[in-house]
């Protein structure tokens, strides 16, 4: 699928929705319900509700994951917000305020998925 930018310069308010994937490295503001996808790139902020296949958080997030198959918290990320999702990887460094669950699937206790946490390591 194509992947569409939101570029470093920009600041958008409104929602995206579709199936391609979106990477975002400006600033946006308003719900993300996607089929494919989300990149927020560093530097980047999206305030507003995301639901995607593939969430990566680079820059910062200020809303809910609300369903994603897989996110991953990168170094660089912030999420300020819940978040739900099949696996979870938080790298350290990473910052997160707000309720978490991952593992569950679908189907609840019968379904769980694997999610890797890396430690700091002081």
């Amino acid at each position: 699928p194509k992947e569409s930018l939101i570029a470093a310069d920009l600041t958008i308010e409104g929602k995206i929705e579709g199936s391609g994937h979106v990477r975002i490295a400006g600033s946006f503001k308003g719900d993300v319900p996607v089929q494919g996808n989300l990149t927020i790139e560093v530097g980047a902020r999206v305030t507003g509700q995301v639901r995607a296949s593939t969430v990566t958080v680079g820059g910062e997030l200020h809303g809910n994951i609300e369903a994603a198959a897989r996110v991953e918290l990168q170094e660089t990320g912030m999420v300020v917000g819940d978040v739900k999702a099949g696996s979870l990887t938080v790298a350290a460094g990473s910052r997160m305020r707000g309720q978490v669950e991952f593992g569950w699937g679908e189907k609840g206790v019968g379904s769980l998925a694997s999610a890797k946490v890396d430690h700091a390591v002081s």
